[in-house]
């Protein structure tokens, strides 16, 4: 296990400058707006911010002031953060990402979770936090071979708190993060306190005919949402989940390019009313898409979607969780799943709705998912 640092050579950043000058931007129809995906107007804007003033070495500086590792886990080299609390007592919690997000997603809630007396918050409420990268993503390496779905990953974590020395914790998640964080607990539930979502994943009760019946008005409204995003948002799971080595080249190749795909998703599933940066800065958008860029990682990280796919994992869990979880929905979140379809197959311990945010919560409400992890928590340390 050895100390890391994101150390990105100028070379590098000077490869960028010069093919984001190059960019070839396309036509786009008189009107679209973002109706056709990214609009151009908004493209052109950030990819000029990207080139003439968006600072790496800023937020190179600020992610390293967070304890960065790297270390050997089931035959791949994995970047984590392990940011250990003050507190003796803190629970060790592993925090797992999706896409396309990373663990930049996290920097707004390490600060409130390991030191909660800086924050306002109480001692007993502390967390040592790991985040790990998955493989394939950011600075960790990805699997090379095929079959490495999120069962894979959810195993890769358990090993990586078991090589720390955590014999008992937690586990958080949204997007793929959620479902790596099912499958934990399905597979190690004895290690775990508990497990706490962003996102629920959860289909139907198979005995109930009509799967609508007794739910509240805005829990139908949930599903019809659910719905209408399954039928007009998920193209890019189709392509990710059958072709990503094709679209791979073309986003490995093009910052541009990589910054249009991640980006849309950034204004499509959050809580920012069509107005992406009501929610997120460029600098925070381009860092993100930075932790794909640099590392070359978006080919490998778009492969997660065909290798659960392939496994049948793309789904809610078949068994039911028997650890103690706690759901944070959140109101612009692209999957929202009616509680007594979650309760089928989760053992619901906090069931919070949250007044506002959206798929990324962590950047978008940090302080609502820090208390409610706290509070979830809370009655579920000792054991």
């Amino acid at each position: 296990m050895e100390r890391f640092e994101i150390r990105v050579s100028d070379d590098v950043l000077d490869d960028l400058r010069e093919r984001l000058a190059r960019t070839r931007f396309p036509d786009q129809l008189e009107g679209a707006g973002w109706s056709y995906g990214t609009e151009l107007g908004y493209l052109r804007e950030l990819v000029a911010y990207w080139r003439d003033e968006y600072d790496w070495r800023v937020h190179e500086r600020a992610l390293n002031r967070f304890d960065h590792y790297k270390t050997r886990v089931r035959d791949l080299d994995i970047h984590f953060i392990h940011q250990r609390s003050p507190e003796p007592n803190a629970l060790p919690l592993l925090v797992t990402h999706g896409w396309p997000g990373s663990v930049y997603e996290f920097h707004k809630i390490l600060g409130p979770l390991t030191d909660p007396v800086s924050h306002g918050g109480r001692r007993e409420d502390a967390f040592h936090v790991v985040c790990p990268s998955m493989p394939g993503y950011g600075f960790s390496q990805a699997p090379r071979a095929s079959g490495f779905d999120v069962r894979e990953i959810a195993e890769t974590g358990a090993a990586l708190m078991s090589q720390l020395g955590y014999t008992r914790y937690g586990a958080q998640g949204g997007d793929w993060g959620s479902s790596v964080t099912v499958q934990l607990a399905l597979l190690h539930p004895e290690r775990l306190a508990g497990i706490h979502l962003n996102m629920v994943v959860a289909g139907p009760p198979r005995e109930v005919t009509n799967p609508l019946e007794g739910l509240a008005p805005e829990e139908i409204a949930w599903v019809a949402a659910m719905r209408q995003m399954q039928s007009e948002e998920t193209g890019y799971q189709r392509i990710q989940g059958t072709r990503p080595q094709t679209l791979g080249y073309a986003l490995n190749d093009s910052p541009a390019g990589l910054a249009a795909w991640i980006v849309e998703k950034f204004r499509a599933w959050s809580d920012c009313g069509g107005d992406v940066e009501s929610r997120f800065g460029k600098d925070d958008l381009l860092t993100n898409v930075m932790l794909y860029w640099v590392p070359q990682s978006i080919t490998s990280s778009m492969r997660l979607y065909c290798e659960t796919m392939r496994c049948g994992r793309f789904a809610p869990p078949e068994q039911r969780v028997q650890v103690p979880v706690g759901a944070a929905i959140f109101p612009a979140e692209i999957y929202k799943a009616p509680r007594a379809w979650a309760e089928a197959v989760y053992d619901i311990r906090r069931w919070t709705v949250m007044r506002s945010g959206g798929h990324f919560a962590a950047l978008e409400e940090p302080e609502a998912l820090v208390t409610d992890l706290r509070e979830f928590f809370r009655p579920l340390r000792a054991g």
